[in-house]
C-alpha cells in the first residue's frame, strides 16, 4: 500500500471482511440419514414407530415406545463415487471412511403407581452424526474464461494504493494489512495485482481501472477440491407414555461442526499476448461451530395396528467462527519478470457470526401387523428460504438473507419403510426422496436413496446390519465472481452400517 490509513478505519472495515455465502447455509442446514442400522434400513421413516435411539432424532416421543432400557452403538462404512464433469473433461473420484455414526441409551422408569394413566417416563442420551462432509475430487477441461476474470472483477473499481505494497513491505504484512483495513475483496485484488495478473491503467495511486496481463483465448484448466469435517447433534431426550395410546416428548440438542476446504485452481495458456502462462491459486477454509436447536413430538395409537406421529425440529441457532488463508503462483514463458510465488502465510480469522438454520415440520403413520412387521411413511418440510444470518444489521447478511429468500426453497421428503419378521430374523427395506433446497433444482438436486437391511434378536442382544445407497446431483461454482463456472457432480453414497444393541 502507498499511502497510511487511520487504523480507527481498520476496526470499522473489518466487519466486511466477509467469506459466507448460501453454500455454507445449505451444507449447515442439511441432515443425512445417519444412525442405527434398524433405522437406516427404513430410510428414517421412523416418526410414527420410535422404539429405536436414531428415531429420536424424528420424533422425539420416539423414546417412549421403549418396553426397557437399552443401549445402542452404530459404525457406519461411508463410499462415495463421483463422476466430475467439468467443460470437456470427465474425471471420477472416490472416497471411502469408517466412522462412529450413533451412540446412545435410552432409561425406561415405570410408574409403579398402577392408578395413574402416566405409565412411564423414558429418558435418552444419544449421539448422532448428522452430515459427513470428507470429499476429495478433481475437474479439468478447456475453458473460454480465466482466472484473470475472478481477479478483475474483485480489482475494478479499486484504488491501486489499496490493493498493493508499500515500498519494500512484504507479501505478508501487505496482505494482512490490506485486509484488516479493507476486507476480502482487497485482499483478492491485492493477489492478482502482486502476481501481474492485473495491469493498472496508470500508476497513480487513485487508479481504478484494470486490465490484465492473460491474453483471451483456451485455457486449460485443473480445479481439486478436498474436505473433510462432519455435522453432529449430542441430544438429551425425555418422554412420557400416558394411556396406553399417546406417547409425548422433547429433545434439547447440541450441535457441533468441524469443516475443513482446500481448493486448488492450476491454469495453464499459451494465448498470443499473454505475459502470464501458468496460475496456481489456493485458498484454505477451516470451519468450527455450536448451535442449539429444540424438538417436540407426539405418537398416537389410533388402534392397535395403527399409529400417526407429528414432530416440530426448531431452527438450530448457530454461532459459527471461519478461518481462511491463500497462495497463488504465475508464470511467464517469456519472461521471469512475471513470475511470483506469494505465500502470505496469514491467517485470516473472519468476525464470528450467527447463523439460524430453517426449522422442519415432519408427519408419520405407521401400520404394524402384530408381530408379522410393519409399513410405515414420513413426509417432511424444510423451507430453506427461511435461512437467517445473524446480526442481521449487516447490510452483508441481509443481502445473504435477501438471496436465501430468492433462491432457496421449500423443500419437502418423503421416507417409507416396511420391516418383515421371521422369528428372531427380520427383513427391512425402505425408500426416500428429497426435493433440492434451491428454487432451480440444480445447484443441487433432488436425492433418491434406497435401502435394504437385516436384523436378528438374540433376546437381550440384537444385531443389525443395512446398506443404503443414495444419488443426488450438484453443480459445484467454482467461484462467487468472475470465473462463475461450474464442475457438475453426479455422487452416489453407498453405506454399510453395523448395529449392536443390549437390553439394560
Amino acid at each position: 500500500m502507498k499511502k497510511g490509513i487511520l487504523f480507527c478505519i481498520g476496526v470499522l472495515a473489518i466487519s466486511f471482511a466477509n467469506g459466507q455465502d448460501l453454500t455454507d447455509a445449505v451444507r449447515y442446514s442439511k441432515d443425512d440419514i445417519q444412525g442405527t442400522a434398524r433405522y437406516r434400513a427404513l430410510s428414517g421413516a421412523f416418526g410414527a414407530l420410535g422404539g429405536d435411539l436414531s428415531a429420536i432424532a424424528i420424533n422425539p416421543a420416539g423414546s417412549s415406545v421403549f418396553t426397557e432400557s437399552n443401549f445402542t452403538i452404530s459404525l457406519t462404512n461411508l463410499n462415495s463415487k463421483k463422476d466430475v464433469l467439468y467443460k470437456n473433461g470427465l474425471n471420477n473420484a472416490s472416497n471411502s471412511n469408517l466412522d462412529l455414526s450413533q451412540v446412545g441409551a435410552a432409561f425406561v422408569f415405570r410408574n409403579r403407581n398402577t392408578n395413574s394413566n402416566w405409565k412411564k417416563f423414558t429418558l435418552g442420551i444419544s449421539y448422532n452424526k448428522v452430515d459427513d462432509y470428507n470429499s476429495d475430487w478433481l475437474a479439468y477441461g478447456t475453458n473460454q474464461k480465466s482466472i484473470k476474470d475472478y481477479f478483475w472483477a474483485n480489482a475494478n473499481g479499486l484504488r491501486l494504493d489499496e490493493i498493493s505494497r508499500f515500498e519494500g513491505e512484504s507479501y505478508a504484512d501487505a496482505y494482512s494489512a490490506i485486509g484488516s483495513l479493507y476486507g476480502d475483496q482487497n485482499q483478492q485484488a491485492f493477489l492478482g495485482y502482486e502476481s501481474f495478473i492485473l495491469e493498472p491503467d496508470t500508476y497513480d495511486d487513485s487508479n481504478t481501472i484494470y486490465t490484465t496481463n492473460i491474453a483471451d483465448g483456451d485455457f486449460y484448466q485443473e480445479y481439486s477440491y478436498a474436505a473433510t469435517g462432519y455435522n453432529g447433534k449430542f441430544t438429551i431426550n425425555a418422554s412420557t407414555q400416558y394411556g396406553d395410546n399417546l406417547f409425548l416428548g422433547m429433545n434439547l440438542n447440541t450441535h457441533f461442526i468441524n469443516y475443513e476446504r482446500s481448493t486448488h485452481l492450476y491454469e495453464e495458456n499459451n494465448n498470443t499476448g499473454s505475459f502470464v502462462n501458468e496460475v496456481a491459486f489456493r485458498n484454505n477454509l477451516s470451519t468450527i461451530g455450536t448451535g442449539v436447536s429444540l424438538q417436540f413430538g407426539g405418537i398416537l395409537k389410533i388402534e392397535e395396528q395403527l399409529r400417526v406421529g407429528l414432530s416440530y425440529d426448531t431452527p438450530t441457532w448457530y454461532t459459527i467462527e471461519e478461518e481462511t488463508s491463500q497462495a497463488i503462483k504465475t508464470r511467464s514463458y517469456d519472461d521471469a519478470t512475471y513470475n511470483t510465488d506469494i505465500n502470505p502465510r496469514v491467517i485470516n480469522i473472519y468476525p464470528q457470526y450467527k447463523l439460524q438454520t430453517p426449522g422442519k415440520f415432519t408427519g408419520s403413520i405407521a401400520y404394524v401387523f402384530g408381530l408379522r412387521g410393519l409399513i410405515s411413511f414420513d413426509y417432511s418440510l424444510k423451507d430453506y428460504g427461511n435461512t437467517k444470518f445473524k446480526p442481521t444489521s449487516s447490510s452483508y447478511y441481509s443481502y445473504l438473507n435477501n438471496r436465501a429468500s430468492d433462491e432457496l426453497a421449500a423443500a419437502a421428503t418423503y421416507k417409507i419403510g416396511g420391516e418383515y419378521r421371521i422369528k428372531q430374523l427380520s427383513l427391512r427395506g425402505g425408500y426416500r426422496m428429497e426435493e433440492s433446497p434451491y428454487k432451480d433444482g440444480e445447484t443441487v438436486g433432488d436425492l433418491n436413496g434406497y435401502s435394504l437391511g437385516l436384523g436378528y434378536n438374540f433376546g437381550n442382544l440384537k444385531l443389525d446390519l443395512t446398506f443404503d445407497q443414495f444419488e443426488r446431483k450438484t453443480n459445484y461454482q467454482l467461484y462467487q465472481v468472475g470465473l462463475t463456472d461450474a464442475a457438475n457432480l453426479d455422487n452416489k453414497s453407498s453405506n454399510v452400517t453395523l448395529s449392536v444393541t443390549f437390553n439394560m
